[in-house]
């Protein structure tokens, strides 16, 4: 039966409700389904305008909404189903658009421009019987070749791209992250080359005032517990950490300091 009016309408669902929750068959929900599937029809439609997905993607998307809706129904509760099915057909089309989201987002007009350069492409590749180059694409766009260049590198440019990618290196077999710098690696490198600089300086040093400074700086000893070690003032200890340590920063880095 034709479906003509918003009562007739009503009284369809609410018939069809009724039997579909005592007997669970499927082919009743079927039928709910194609009753309703206006309201995803218009969810959908209002979507184009804001996304680059394709209209009969989105259509099964916000059937599987749909019929979410209508395992969920409870039509005992008063309110109307479209009501009660459009957040999940609108939730169930958000998350689909989110999990494809791109990691860049990048202007309005150049989503625009793509998407009608699509319909342009399709029309000069038939006519010309061959692909358009950029320069026609530009030209039936009404925009200046660089500008098409630029709206079809921010969209290539949309999609990260794997560090695990092949650099098509036929001698060698290398992936992109070995061509990324490592700070890390540059952080322990110049740690590195710091202890082997301060390992030489001390090397240099009068054999008494290098056993001071490891005593305090690499045993971890007070000064008067290397006073102790060594048998010699807590006042010549100070000294000799002094004098060492001034010694050493000139053969680091002379006149740095």
């Amino acid at each position: 039966m034709a479906i003509k009016t918003s009562l007739e309408y009503k009284v369809a669902n609410r018939e069809l409700f009724t039997d579909y929750k005592e007997s669970q068959n499927l082919k009743i929900r079927n039928e709910i389904l194609q009753l309703n599937i206006g309201l995803v029809r218009k969810e959908v439609s209002s979507w184009m305008n804001r996304c680059q997905e394709n209209y009969d993607d989105l259509l099964q998307v916000g059937v599987l909404g749909l019929i979410r809706s209508i395992e969920r129904f409870d039509d005992e509760k008063g309110y109307a189903f479209s009501s009660y099915a459009m957040p999940y057909i609108r939730g169930e089309i958000q998350h689909y658009l989110r999990d494809k989201g791109y990691c860049v987002r990048i202007p309005r007009r150049c989503l625009e421009l793509k998407n009608q350069s699509n319909r342009i492409t399709r029309k000069l590749r038939n006519e010309l019987n061959r692909q358009p180059t950029d320069r026609e694409i530009a030209r039936e766009l009404g925009v200046s070749l660089e500008e098409w260049q630029d709206v079809k590198l921010a969209n290539r440019n949309r999609e990260p791209i794997s560090l695990d990618i092949s650099t098509n290196d036929q001698d060698n077999k290398t992936n992109l992250v070995n061509f990324l710098p490592d700070h890390k690696y540059r952080s322990f490198q110049l740690v590195q080359e710091d202890q082997i600089r301060l390992q030489n300086a001390l090397a240099e040093l009068e054999d008494g005032t290098r056993k001071v400074l490891e005593f305090v700086f690499l045993q971890d000893l007070t000064q008067k517990e290397t006073a102790e070690v060594l048998g010699i003032s807590v006042i010549t200890v100070s000294r000799r950490i002094k004098k060492g340590i001034a010694k050493m920063r000139n053969l680091i880095e002379p006149g740095e300091f």
